[in-house]
């Protein structure tokens, strides 16, 4: 049993992060049988579902088909946006039995859109918020600020408007590799972490020493059914098979699997993309 399975649904996304770097691959949105068939297959081992690895989940045209396909499994399902089309997808998002989280990555509006007051966007999404604690008050919901330590100034903006919306005071002092979230409003938190570079075969060379929640606490399928070791195999260099014309579970047991599985937790890194990730650093001792 896996804690999370990230399903791509979509590589495609309406925004342009410093953070995310550019897909490489074909861009395209899954159908809705290929999802079918993906979450059936997911459905029994693992806890949750994340409709995403690259790419916008909002901006899939048959998003609220996609929810619907989920509910029957009884899997959850957590949902990561930018939210920038937040106001569209309230109703069908708080009807759907399926949804346990949703993470709003709000540092994006300010990486994109560095001149512009962020008033509208952060109240789309606080009216969402306060829809969800009528509606679904057991849902989660993080407020999410990847971006810490990039400059001290970066989310001022944001706090001082979520200090002012819901009438509370923000220790602004974070020490991720303490304390990542904050919760301060009912189910909803302010989640924070440090900025991260996407492993590359062109990034350093870390040597073959270290561990990763990859395959172990969870994996990832692409948006044409490639699967994948980890959520940060962006371009699928470490294909494990494809879950479109292979059993999912064969593929999970497969050589390169059990040898990727078991040098994690040898603290051996036994794949050439594993040697170039500086996140695996974060999950050392």
């Amino acid at each position: 049993m896996f804690k999370k399975v990230y399903i791509e649904i979509s590589n495609i996304c309406n925004l342009k992060c410093s953070f995310c770097p550019p897909v490489e691959r074909e861009k395209n949105f899954i159908s809705l049988s290929d999802f079918k068939n993906i979450a059936k297959q997911v459905a029994p081992l693992t806890e949750e579902i994340c409709l995403h690895l690259m790419g916008e989940p909002l901006i899939h045209p048959k998003f609220n088909e996609i929810l619907k396909i989920c509910e029957p499994f009884g899997t959850k399902v957590q949902l990561t946006t930018n939210g920038i089309e937040i106001n569209k997808f309230t109703d069908v998002i708080l009807n759907s039995s399926a949804i346990k989280q949703v993470n709003f990555s709000v540092q994006c509006f300010k990486d994109n859109y560095p001149n512009r007051e962020l008033n509208d966007y952060l109240q789309n999404i606080m009216a969402f918020i306060v829809t969800a604690n009528e509606l679904k008050p057991n849902m989660y919901i993080n407020l999410r600020l990847w971006n810490i330590g990039d400059n001290s100034d970066d989310n001022r903006d944001v706090f001082l408007f979520v200090e002012d919306f819901f009438k509370i005071k923000i220790k602004r002092a974070v020490n991720v590799s303490n304390i990542k979230s904050k919760r301060i409003w009912n189910q909803l938190s302010l989640h924070f972490d440090s900025r991260f570079e996407w492993p590359s075969l062109d990034s350093t060379n870390n040597g073959t020493k270290g561990t990763c929640h990859g395959l172990k606490g969870h994996f990832g399928i692409l948006v044409d059914g490639t699967v994948v070791p980890c959520c940060l195999d962006k371009e699928g260099q470490m294909p494990l098979g494809n879950c479109l014309t292979q059993d999912l579970n064969s593929i999970l047991k497969s050589p390169r699997v059990i040898k990727m599985r078991d040098g994690f937790n040898k603290g051996l890194l036994v794949e050439e993309l594993c040697h170039h990730c500086s996140y695996i650093k974060r999950f050392s001792k």
